[in-house]
């Protein structure tokens, strides 16, 4: 199984309205076909009244053995459904990469 699909069933437990996961390795200074750069987009009513840090951890702890063993970036977007209203879908990009030990920018 690859490990977006993990991802996507792991985070089932949150019974969410809306899930993306985006594999963004290509974007990084990996090989051909990597999966270790991730953004999730995830609206759960999981997350009602619980400050982002809170959301992330909770997301973190559903996904402890893929960052420990295969996942070297992950990017959350956090929301409840009021709040994925309120941004009309419309999330924050992932950062850059810088290179990692490329040196370079990319």
């Amino acid at each position: 199984m690859h490990i977006k699909d993990t991802i996507e069933t792991k985070l089932q437990i949150f019974q969410p309205h809306y899930l993306q996961v985006i594999n963004e390795s290509h974007k990084h200074n990996v090989p051909k076909g990597s999966e270790s750069h991730f953004k999730v987009i995830i609206v759960s009513d999981e997350f009602q009244g619980k400050m982002p840090v809170t959301r992330h951890r909770m997301v973190n702890n559903v996904l402890a053995d893929e960052i420990a063993e295969a996942i070297h970036a992950l990017v959350l977007n956090t929301m409840t459904i009021e709040e994925w209203s309120a941004r009309r879908g419309v999330t924050n990009n992932s950062p850059p990469c810088l290179g990692g030990s490329s040196g370079k920018q990319t």
